[in-house]
C-alpha cells in the first residue's frame, strides 16, 4: 500500500520532470533555428521575420545574446494579458476555450482544496477509527488516516463529510453552468461575426436510392428542385476517387522531395545525386532532379487516365452528394429532418468543410456502414474489457507484499526505501501510461473502419471512447484490482469473532 512518503517521492519526480520539460521548452523557442516552429502564424501573417539574416553560421542555429535568457518568462505575462478577442483573431476559439478549461479547473479545485484542508483533513486525521476497529489483515498507512475510513462507525463527525460533499457539489455545478454560459455565448458571437464558408450553405447526402431512368446527379437535382424548391442551389455527386487519392498523394511528397533538391542545388551549386534503392540506401546512383522530375511527369499522366476513369465510369459514382442551397435556414431546414417517409434512404447532415472531409469514407455503402459499426461495437467491447488483464497486473505492482510473496528473492531489493516508495509511488504509473500510449492510435483506426465522413467525428468518436475506456479501466479498474478490492476480500472471510 502507497505510503505518505511514497506519494511525496512519486509528486517530487513528476514536479522535477514538469520544471526541466518547461525550461527545456524556454529555452529551444529562442533558438533562430526554432523560430518557424514555435510562430508559424506570425510568419504567414507576415509579422515576423528570420531572427538572423547574416553572420556566423554559429548564430543562425543558437541564441548568443545572453540578455534574452534573463527574459525567457516574458512571455507568459503578455499571454496571461491578452484580451480573448485578439486571442481569438489569433489562434482562433478552440485555443481560448481550452485556456479557459485551465481557469475552470482553478476555479473549482482550488476552494475545493482549501475547504477540504480545512474541514476533512483535522477531522479525519485526529479520528481512531482504523485504532479501534481492531480488523486484522488490513493494512494501512498514514494516507488512511487523511479518508474517512479513519472515522469511527456512527460517530458524528460523518457530518462534516456530508456537508462538504453538497458543498462541492453545489459548487461545481454552479461554476460548470456559469462558464458553459459564458462559452456558449463566444461561440454565438464567433459564428456571427465569422465569414460565410460554402460548408455553411451545404448539407451532405448518402444512401441515394438508384433509378434506372436517371443518373444519381440528375436524381439529386430533381428531387431537391421538388421538396426545396425555393432554397435549393447546386449539387456535386461524391465519386469514389480513392485511388487517385492516392496517386495525388503520392505525386504531392515527389514534389516535395524535387522541391528539396532543387533547394539544395541552389545553395551548393552541385548537382544531387540519390540511390533508387530501398530508403535511399542501395540502388543505381542518379540526378535526383531528374529523377524526380520524371516520376512527377508519369504520375501526372497516370493520375490524368484515372481522372477520367473515374468521371466517365458510372460504378465510380457513390449514392452521396453534397448540396448546396442559397441561404442558411434552407440548408438548416434540410440537415435537421427527414426526407422521405423511408428512413433509410436521403439521409442528409451538415456537410463538413473542405480540409474537413474524409473522403475516403465517402465510398462507403449505407449497408455497410451499419454492418462496421457492429462489429466496431463488439471490438470495442472486448478491447475495453479484456484490457483489465494489463491493468490488473500493473496494480500488483503497487502490493510490495505480492510481489515478496510471488518472488522473495525480490525482498532485500524492495525493502530499500528508495526503491520501495518508487515502486509503490511512481512505477505503476508509468507501466500504465506506456500501455495507454498506443490506445488513441488504435482506436482513430477503429473510428476509421467506422466510416465516419469528416476528420473532426472521426476525433470526436475516438475521444469519446477513449474516454469511456479509461472510465472503465482506470477508474473501476484501480477500484476492482487495487486496495480497496483487497480490503473487501478481507472484510468477507474474516471471522465474525474479530
Amino acid at each position: 500500500m502507497a505510503t505518505l512518503e511514497d506519494i511525496s517521492l512519486a509528486a517530487g519526480i513528476n514536479i522535477l520532470s514538469a520544471f526541466i520539460f518547461f525550461v527545456a521548452f524556454a529555452i529551444l523557442r529562442l533558438q533562430p533555428i526554432n523560430d518557424r516552429v514555435y510562430f508559424p502564424k506570425w510568419y504567414l501573417k507576415g509579422l515576423r521575420t528570420d531572427p538572423v539574416h547574416g553572420g556566423a553560421f554559429v548564430r543562425k542555429i543558437v541564441n548568443l545574446d545572453w540578455r534574452s535568457y534573463i527574459r525567457f518568462l516574458n512571455w507568459m505575462p503578455a499571454a496571461l494579458r491578452m484580451p480573448e478577442p485578439e486571442l481569438i483573431d489569433h489562434a482562433g476559439l478552440d485555443s481560448v476555450v481550452y485556456l479557459r478549461i485551465y481557469l475552470l479547473g482553478l476555479k473549482i479545485f482550488v476552494p475545493i482544496a482549501f475547504l477540504a484542508w480545512a474541514v476533512l483533513v483535522p477531522v479525519n486525521w485526529t479520528s481512531t477509527g482504523l485504532e479501534k476497529s481492531g480488523l486484522k489483515n488490513i493494512t494501512s498507512s498514514d494516507i488512511d488516516k487523511l479518508s474517512i475510513s479513519n472515522v469511527q462507525r456512527g460517530s458524528e463527525r460523518f457530518w462534516s463529510h456530508i456537508v462538504v460533499a453538497y458543498a462541492i457539489t453545489f459548487w461545481t455545478c454552479y461554476v460548470l453552468m456559469k462558464e458553459y454560459g459564458k462559452v456558449a455565448a463566444m461561440r454565438l458571437q464567433f459564428l456571427a461575426a465569422e465569414k460565410r464558408r460554402p460548408d455553411q450553405f451545404s448539407v451532405l447526402v448518402r444512401n441515394i436510392p438508384p433509378d434506372p431512368d436517371e443518373s444519381v446527379g440528375e436524381l439529386v437535382e430533381h428531387f431537391f428542385l421538388v421538396n426545396h424548391p425555393d432554397n435549393y442551389l447546386t449539387h456535386q455527386v461524391v465519386y469514389n476517387a480513392n485511388q487517385l487519392a492516392k496517386l495525388v498523394k503520392k505525386k504531392s511528397k515527389l514534389q516535395n522531395w524535387l522541391v528539396y533538391y532543387q533547394n539544395k542545388l541552389d545553395r551548393t551549386s552541385k548537382r544531387p545525386e540519390m540511390k533508387t534503392g530501398f530508403l535511399g540506401l542501395s540502388g543505381e546512383k542518379v540526378d535526383a532532379i531528374h529523377y524526380y522530375t520524371t516520376e512527377i511527369d508519369k504520375l501526372s499522366k497516370e493520375i490524368s487516365l484515372e481522372r477520367d476513369k473515374v468521371t466517365n465510369d458510372p460504378k465510380s459514382t457513390m449514392p452521396a452528394a453534397f448540396v448546396s442551397f442559397k441561404s442558411r435556414w434552407g440548408a438548416a431546414v434540410c440537415a435537421q429532418t427527414q426526407q422521405t417517409r423511408n428512413p433509410t434512404i436521403w439521409l442528409t447532415e451538415w456537410a463538413p468543410e473542405p480540409r474537413d472531409v474524409y473522403w475516403p469514407n465517402l465510398a462507403i455503402p449505407y449497408v455497410s456502414l451499419t454492418v462496421r459499426r457492429l462489429i466496431i461495437a463488439v471490438a470495442f467491447f472486448f478491447l475495453t474489457f479484456f484490457f483489465m488483464i494489463p491493468i490488473a497486473i500493473v496494480q500488483g505492482l503497487a502490493s510490495l507484499d505480492g510481489i515478496q510473496k510471488a518472488a522473495p528473492w525480490l525482498k532485500p531489493l524492495v525493502t530499500i526505501p528508495f526503491i520501495k516508495s518508487f515502486i509503490q509511488g511512481f512505477l505503476p504509473g508509468i507501466v500504465l501510461k506506456l500501455f495507454l500510449i498506443f490506445l488513441p492510435t488504435i482506436l482513430m483506426i477503429m473510428s476509421k473502419f467506422e466510416g465516419f465522413g469528416s476528420i473532426s467525428s472521426l476525433e470526436r468518436r475516438s475521444a469519446s471512447r477513449y474516454y469511456l475506456f479509461s472510465f472503465v479501466n482506470i477508474f473501476l479498474g484501480n477500484i476492482l484490482t487495487g486496495s480497496a478490492f483487497q480490503q473487501l476480500d478481507s472484510f468477507i472471510h474474516q471471522p465474525a469473532n474479530q
